[in-house]
């Protein structure tokens, strides 16, 4: 089953743990600073952010993916840091999870979901070692 997208461990898959989209919102500061007789000058300060939400469906009924949700949400509260990779060749860089937000529906007799739609948010990390090898440790387990 192809692999579009991974975030460290966990793997978006076309059926059990899907996404149907991703939002990516970067900030970046610049200065104003005045000048007699001049437009202001601009002076870059630097990135505040680099956010990404990722959405889609899980159906646990048919497909399961409930118990990855729970794996997400331990790994973000342990505040691991993961890759984000998509299978076009898009390396995000390392990112912290900083919310997981569901709305299940349509529950069963037991009361377990049968749609589970999903919102991952995401903040760019900016300490640390970044490259193939620790991805490649991050996505395996190494």
């Amino acid at each position: 089953m192809p692999v579009p997208m991974a975030l460290g461990p966990f793997m978006f898959e076309s059926l059990s743990f899907g996404f149907n989209g991703l939002k990516r919102d970067l900030d970046v500061q610049w200065a104003s600073n005045q000048v007699l007789g001049s437009l202001d000058l601009l002076q870059w300060m630097g990135g505040s952010g680099d956010a990404v939400t990722i959405e889609g469906v899980i159906f646990p009924e048919e497909f399961g993916g409930l118990g990855t949700m729970e794996g997400l949400r331990a790994m973000s509260i342990g505040g691991a840091v993961l890759p984000l990779v998509s299978l076009a060749g898009n390396v995000y860089g390392l990112h912290v999870v900083t919310s997981v937000g569901e709305d299940q529906s349509y529950h069963d007799r037991y009361g377990m979901p049968r749609m589970n739609v999903f919102r991952i948010g995401l903040r760019r990390f900016a300490g640390g070692s970044f490259s193939p090898v620790s991805i490649a440790g991050a996505l395996f387990g190494g």
